[in-house]
């Protein structure tokens, strides 16, 4: 097929820097035959510049690198949270999760310790393309909580395929033993990271590579929604790159010339990823249905730094409020919806996509339905700034104090390790190093008390990870968030 790219040329493939903003200007006819499948793949933990189309030079990704340069590319987008829980949580809800108490991760062996899951009152936006006809399928990691009441089938899929943690081992002929001996001497707890995978509440025991499997079922997911009369939504969300770093020999050996021994492995479960894509696409492709989906691809949070990860030209990584923490790779690609070769600057959201994806889907959102993101849709068609003069906000508890991040057009204020307030114009200055809070203080004390008052709308946490948290929560009085404003709240 004409996308596929030989790996020798592959290598000497370079980035050559964003396209400016062009006309993007499509809407969907009001036809219910127009409305289009919507895909979402999302990335466990993988780095801002660790996909050929935003930069990598030493790992390939040709199957994305060709939606990606076929669709529009984001070069400014953020995620609800640095970290996975919360993020997916924002992703689902279209809601930053402080506000609804789900702004931990879910620890592990929740469904063994924690009797809960993300706030059923939240309606996901699986639920609301549900009502709306969608066949809806989950592949992958759900994490969102792991007792019967929180599973995805109850929180709008008809379909999963996956496991309900944070987080799995990727070679079965290694982590089934070990649940077995476990299992066999009546241990009642067992890592999540060992269990065996589900199909709608029914065990299954995997055979391949945990990246391979899943993009088998989403393939099969296509094969079997495109027989139905209405569109469908797939919600593909690979555990990979995350941790353990685990990749086939195969994977590996594309990778001999990368020395660093975590790197060449992270290369190899990315390189994973996005053959799976590949063969997503042929499943689209064979069904006739690929000109009238809309993917979208993303990371939860940035990549971690110290497993093998880049999130070049950005700061830091997982679980920081700076750049590299929640800023992530992402494009649409729909041939029908979408003129291909753009890049959009303007920053945007993750919880965008709930109401962008209601409006494309003809869905009708619940009135009571709290929402924090917007419809991006008519600014990304006219190429407009879908968030002029509001701000995307990220902040991350950490132990006794918090961080915070948050934009506003060009300009991005950060606290971190309670050192003071800075003030970056982060459009010119990407890599946040030159603080110019004394040149524009106004504009920093603006920025701050938007933030303040943005945590007003904060509730007690439902749970904590790592639990002892908890302690310094209450020791710390930092639901008075003192520690970010020196102040009462």
């Amino acid at each position: 097929m004409k996308r596929k790219l030989h790996l020798e040329s592959i290598y000497f493939i370079i980035f050559l820097g964003f396209t400016s903003c062009g006309d993007l200007s499509y809407l969907p006819s009001k036809s219910s035959n127009d409305r289009p499948n919507i895909i979402v793949v999302l990335c466990d933990d993988l780095g801002y510049s660790d996909v050929g189309f935003n930069g990598a030079k030493d790992i390939i990704t040709p199957e994305l690198d060709h939606l990606a340069n076929n669709g529009v590319m984001f070069s400014a987008a953020y995620v609800a949270h640095p970290f996975c829980g919360p993020s997916r949580a924002g992703l689902m809800t279209g809601r930053y999760p402080h506000t609804f108490g789900s702004q931990f991760n879910l620890p592990q062996n929740s469904g063994e310790l924690l009797n809960t899951g993300i706030p059923l009152e939240e309606t996901f936006i699986s639920k609301v393309l549900q009502n709306s006809g969608y066949y809806t399928g989950i592949i992958g990691k759900w994490h969102l909580g792991a007792v019967p009441e929180y599973h995805p089938l109850k929180r709008g899929f008809d379909d999963f395929y996956g496991f309900l943690g944070g987080g799995h081992r990727y070679f079965p002929s290694q982590y089934q033993p070990i649940y077995e001996k476990q299992k066999a001497a009546g241990n009642k707890i067992i890592n999540d990271y060992l269990k065996p995978l589900e199909h709608n509440y029914k065990e299954v025991r995997e055979t391949e590579y945990i990246t391979d499997a899943l993009s088998r079922e989403a393939s099969r997911f296509v094969d079997e929604a495109s027989k139905k009369e209405n569109p469908f939504f797939l919600y593909l969300a690979y555990n990979a790159p995350h941790s353990p770093l685990e990749a086939k020999a195969e994977d590996l050996a594309i990778f001999d010339f990368i020395k660093d021994q975590k790197r060449k492995t992270y290369a190899a479960m990315v390189y994973a990823v996005d053959r799976g894509v590949g063969k997503l696409v042929d499943a689209l492709e064979r069904n006739d249905q690929l000109d009238n989906t809309l993917i979208i691809f993303l990371s939860d949070n940035g990549g971690k730094l110290s497993l093998g990860a880049t999130n070049f030209p950005l700061q830091k990584g997982k679980g920081s409020t700076q750049e590299g923490g929640y800023r992530v790779p992402m494009f649409f690609h729909w041939p029908k919806g979408i003129e291909g070769g753009k890049t959009f600057e303007h920053p945007i959201s993750a919880i965008d996509l709930y109401p962008t994806f209601a409006r494309l889907a003809k869905a009708e959102i619940p009135k009571a339905k709290i929402l924090h993101g917007k419809d991006i849709w008519d600014d990304l068609s006219e190429g407009n700034e879908p968030h002029k003069n509001e701000i995307i906000y990220a902040l991350r508890h950490r132990e006794g104090y918090s961080d915070v991040g948050a934009r506003k057009g060009d300009w991005k204020i950060l606290k971190t390790n309670q050192n003071n307030w800075k003030l970056f114009n982060i459009k010119n200055d990407i890599s946040e190093q030159n603080d110019l809070s004394n040149q524009y203080p106004d504009q920093m004390e603006e920025m701050i008390l938007d933030v303040k008052n943005w945590t007003k709308s904060h509730i007690e946490p439902k749970w904590f990870d790592p639990d002892s948290i908890k302690y310094l929560w209450e020791t710390h009085e930092m639901n008075t968030f003192k520690t970010i404003f020196n102040t009462e709240k």
